[in-house]
């Protein structure tokens, strides 16, 4: 069925995939509690009532797979949330955004903001991921399918592809929630909900109204 009028409900969520969001490396205290609070939040309410989450991140790079690890780090982070949100339906690892209604998104911004950084302090991390916030506090679409990934990955940023495939669908961003914005580890981490419309045909609407 496809037209103008025609609209499909949408659940975006974003979160980062970090290590330290898997049960293995919970010591005695947590070192991301309100990261990981917000992830539990955000996941919950992706989840409720849907039969089907596409999950998007990136491949495993080549060190992960000289160790043998074929499983993506952001699917590993999707899968142990899922789990204990007690989701136990359908989890598509390999869809794409535009055919989802419930999208888990893996991503975080850049790992250069800061001397103990991964990537130690570049002054280039701070615009972009300023614009990566900017773009999912607002709902705006345009700005993360214009994200330059090659800058990204100079950045140490993880996910951009999969924001970029996000932001190139026709979405009208009906709410757009930011949960938790913050760089414990020199690594620029959010957790953002887009509830949203998808127009089939016709041009891609206007953003709406924001929360």
């Amino acid at each position: 069925m496809t037209g103008e009028g025609f609209r499909v409900s949408t659940r975006v969520a974003v979160l980062p995939p970090v290590p330290a969001l898997l049960p293995g490396y919970l010591g005695r205290t947590d070192p991301v509690a309100d990261l990981r609070d917000a992830c539990r939040e955000a996941v919950a309410w992706l989840v409720d009532g849907a039969s089907r989450v596409t999950v998007l991140a990136d491949p495993p790079d080549e060190a992960a797979r000289r160790r043998g690890i074929e499983a993506p780090l952001g699917f590993r982070v999707a899968q142990s949330l899922l789990a204990q949100a007690k989701y136990d339906r359908d989890i598509d690892l390999t869809g794409t955004a535009a055919d989802a209604d419930r999208l888990l998104v893996l991503a975080n911004g850049t790992g250069c903001r800061g001397e103990k950084a991964p990537g130690h302090l570049d002054p280039r991390s701070f615009p972009y991921d300023e614009r990566i916030e900017t773009a999912l506090a607002g709902g705006d679409c345009a700005a993360l399918a214009g994200l330059d990934a090659a800058l990204g990955r100079d950045l140490l940023a993880a996910g951009i592809e999969p924001l970029r495939q996000v932001g190139a669908l026709r979405l009208d961003v009906e709410a757009a929630d930011l949960l938790y914005a913050g760089d414990p580890y020199g690594v620029r981490y959010w957790v953002a909900t887009w509830q949203c419309g998808h127009a089939a045909g016709g041009a891609a609407p206007a953003p709406g109204q924001f929360r």
